[in-house]
C-alpha cells in the first residue's frame, strides 16, 4: 500500500510538472556561426534536460572505463579471498579430523591465496604439528607470536611445544611473554603455576596457586629452597598459619626457629603440634639435640604432656623407656607399649617393640615369647609412612612432589595396604593424616 501511494505521488508530481512546463509561453533562440535556432520555451527546456542527461551518462561511461582495471583487480581479489577462506576452512576441518596430508595441502593453498595472516599462520602451524614437523611448527608459531594482534596465539603454541618436550625453562620464558600480553588470563595462570612447580620456583607457585591448592606444601617447599634465613622463617610461619596440623610445615617452622637460635620457641611449636596431631617426626626433631636415653625420655615426657594418652605418645615413651635399660624402665616400657596397642595402635612397629621388650626382660621372658610376638606382627597393620595420595607410592620422608607421578602437594602420612586386603579390592584405600 505504501508503494502504491508513493507511485501515485510521483506520478502526480510528473504530470504537474509537465502541465506547468506546457503552460510556459515565449520562445528561446540561439545563434551560432550564422545559424539561428528558435524553439518554444517548453521544448527548449526539455532539450536542455536531455542534453544534461546525455552528458551525465557519457561521463559515467568514461569514468567507468577508467576504473575498469581497478574493478577487475577488486573482483579478482574477492575471488581470491573467497577461495582462500574456503581453503582455510577446509584446512581447519582437516586438522580437526586428523588428516595430516590434506591439512598441509589446504594450509599451503590458504597461505598462497591470503598471505601470512593470523588464521593461515595458526592453521599452518597446527598442520605442521599434526604431521610431526615440530621445527616447522615452532617457526610458524614464532612468526605468529610476532603478529601485532594475534601474538598470544603464537606464544600459546610455543608454550605447548615447550611443555610437551618438558623444557620447563623455555615454557616459563614463553609464559612471561604471554602474561605481558594478556595479564591475569585464567588458562595462563594455571599453566604458569604448573611450570613454577616443575622448575622448583615454589614462591611463584605459591603466588599463582588457585583456590584449593595445597599452599602449605608449596610454602614448605619454598622454605627448603630459600637461601635467605629471614625469608625462609617468614615462609615457614605462613605455612603453619595456613595449615597448623600439617606436619611438614610445623617441622619447617621449628627447624628455622632452631637455626635462628630460638630453641625455646621451637620446642613450644613442636609441643603444641604434638597436642593437636602427634607424629613421630615431631619427636625426632624435638629430641635431636639429646643423646642420653634418660634425658631423651624426660624431654619426651615434656613433649607429650599436652596429649599423654594418645597411642603415639605412649609408643614414644615406651620406646625411650626401653632404651634406658633398667629393670624398672623395661617394665614401664611394656606397660606403655601394651597401652598403645590397646589404644588402637595395632601396627607392626608396636609388636616389634614388644618383641624387643621381651628380649630385654631378663626376669620373665622365654625364648618363645619374642618369636610369638614377631608372629603377631606379621598379621598386624603395616607401619605408617609418607605416601602419595595420588599413586600410592611410599617415600622415606615428605617431599613436595611425588617423583613417581609428579603430583605436587599430595604426599601425606598414612599406612600402606595390608597384604590381606589386596585380594579383596582393586584400588585399596589408605589413610592420610
Amino acid at each position: 500500500m505504501r508503494g502504491v501511494m508513493l507511485f501515485l505521488l510521483f506520478a502526480a508530481i510528473v504530470v504537474g510538472g509537465a502541465w506547468w512546463l506546457a503552460g510556459l509561453t515565449g520562445q528561446v533562440s540561439a545563434t551560432l556561426d550564422g545559424y539561428t535556432i528558435e524553439m518554444a520555451t517548453p521544448l527548449a527546456l526539455l532539450a536542455a534536460a536531455v542534453v544534461l542527461i546525455g552528458l551525465a551518462l557519457l561521463l559515467r561511461l568514461v569514468f567507468g572505463l577508467l576504473n575498469l582495471p581497478g574493478m577487475i583487480a577488486r573482483w579478482r581479489a574477492r575471488r581470491r579471498n573467497q577461495a582462500g577462506d574456503i581453503a582455510s576452512v577446509r584446512a581447519l576441518v582437516a586438522i580437526a579430523a586428523g588428516h595430516q596430508a590434506q591439512a598441509r595441502v589446504q594450509t599451503a593453498k590458504a597461505r598462497r591465496l591470503l598471505g601470512d595472516t593470523a588464521h593461515t599462520l595458526l592453521h599452518a602451524a597446527e598442520a605442521a604439528r599434526l604431521s610431526g614437523f615440530e621445527d616447522e611448527a615452532e617457526a610458524l608459531f614464532q612468526k605468529l607470536a610476532d603478529h601485532e594482534h594475534a601474538g598470544f596465539l603464537g606464544l600459546r603454541g610455543l608454550f605447548r611445544q615447550a611443555w610437551q618436550r618438558q623444557d620447563w625453562d623455555a615454557a616459563a620464558c614463553v609464559a612471561k611473554q604471554a602474561e605481558r600480553i594478556h595479564p591475569g588470563t585464567t588458562w595462563l595462570r594455571a599453566e604458569r603455576s604448573e611450570v613454577a612447580i616443575r622448575t622448583g620456583n615454589w614462591q611463584q607457585a605459591l603466588a599463582l596457586a588457585a583456590p584449593g591448592a595445597p599452599t602449605a606444601a608449596y610454602a614448605v617447599a619454598a622454605v627448603q629452597a630459600e637461601p635467605d634465613a629471614n625469608r625462609a622463617l617468614r615462609l615457614a610461619k605462613r605455612a603453619v598459619k595456613d595449615s597448623p596440623d600439617f606436619i611438614p610445615a610445623v617441622l619447617a617452622y621449628a627447624s628455622k626457629l632452631r637455626e635462628a637460635g630460638k630453641e625455646s620457641k621451637a620446642q613450644t611449636v613442636l609441643r603444641e603440634a604434638w597436642t593437636r596431631n602427634p607424629h613421630p617426626d615431631l619427636a625426632e626433631l624435638a629430641l635431636a639435640a639429646h643423646t642420653a636415653p634418660g634425658t631423651k625420655y624426660n624431654e619426651a615426657q615434656a613433649l607429650v604432656r599436652g596429649n599423654p594418652q594418645h597411642p603415639e605418645s605412649l609408643f614414644l615413651l615406651a620406646t625411650l623407656s626401653l632404651q634406658v635399660g633398667t629393670h624398672e624402665s623395661v617394665a614401664e616400657a611394656r606397660r606403655l607399649a601394651e597401652a598403645a596397642r590397646t589404644g588402637g595402635l595395632n601396627q607392626q612397629r608396636v609388636y616389634r617393640l614388644l618383641a624387643d621388650i621381651d628380649a630385654a626382660d631378663l626376669t620373665g621372658a622365654t625364648l618363645s615369647r619374642p618369636r610369638e610376638t614377631l608372629r603377631q606382627a606379621m598379621a598386624a597393620d603395616p607401619d605408617p609412612g609418607w605416601r602419595c595420595e595420588t599413586c600410592g607410592t611410599g617415600h622415606a620422608s615428605w617431599l613436595p612432589v611425588c617423583p613417581n607421578c609428579k603430583t605436587a602437594g599430595r604426599i601425606g602420612w598414612g599406612s600402606a595396604v595390608h597384604p590381606r586386603m589386596i585380594a579383596s579390592t582393586v584400588s585399596p584405600p589408605h589413610d592420610a593424616a
